[in-house]
């Protein structure tokens, strides 16, 4: 889906619903609580991965990075850990039974 397309789908639930610049491919749906507008949720593993992914591009070969605690720590504070008022995304842990 294109970033258009999904901002179009999006703008159906709620116009003001804010999207976490970079991770539109984690998009899973909206999240809706009772007296509430409907938000954009995330999948946050998959946030995971595409930081990790894009880590490995800046990263020097020669440093021992664990990618994954880097990514972890960087979504937990920066992305995460961003409240911008009402409309803010939800990131998602999936339950993997």
């Amino acid at each position: 889906m294109s970033v258009n397309t999904l901002r179009d789908w999006i703008a159906d639930y709620n116009e003001e619903a804010l999207l976490a610049d970079g991770f539109e491919q984690a998009v899973i749906g909206m999240c809706e609580r009772f007296g509430q507008s409907p938000v954009v949720a995330y999948d946050r593993e998959k946030c995971i991965e595409i930081l990790m992914a894009n880590f490995v591009q800046t990263i020097n070969e020669d440093e021992d990075e664990d990618l994954y605690t880097m990514a972890v720590e960087y979504f937990d504070f920066n992305v995460s850990g961003s409240y911008v008022g009402e409309n803010t995304p939800v990131f998602l842990t999936l339950y993997k039974p």
